[in-house]
């Protein structure tokens, strides 16, 4: 057997026999480093970090006193908050869309964040 058939088949298993979370997880891993995107965990604090992948969440923040919009970026490996200052509602932020942002990583209570981040809305397709 050559060595494609094998990677076909050992791949077809794993497809057949992982979750549905943890295939996702792979695609999202797979095309935030297509994208040219960073992965979230190799981030680390004070890094200008580019990450691609998927909101999970989208709310106000119950803690701050001002309007804060956070937004929580999944890219497969790692969560990291998004954190809009001033902001109540951003078109085009809501759970399940695809971002890319780009900004300065800060840890806030042992979670990567990036505040104000510049970012792009991706198409799903």
């Amino acid at each position: 057997m050559s060595k494609t058939g094998g990677g076909y088949w050992r791949r077809l298993v794993r497809r057949l026999t992982s979750d549905v979370s943890e295939l996702d997880a792979d695609d999202l891993s797979e095309r935030s480093q297509a994208g040219g995107a960073q992965r979230a965990c190799d981030c680390e604090c004070g890094q200008e970090a580019v990450v691609l992948g998927r909101l999970r969440s989208v709310g106000l923040s119950p803690k701050a006193s001002a309007p804060t919009l956070e937004a929580e970026l999944f890219d497969g490996t790692e969560g990291v908050t998004l954190v809009w200052l001033g902001r109540r509602k951003i078109a085009g932020i809501e759970p399940g869309r695809l971002i890319k942002a780009r900004g300065r990583i800060a840890v806030r209570d042992g979670r990567k964040v990036l505040y104000n981040p510049y970012y792009e809305l991706q198409n799903t397709a």
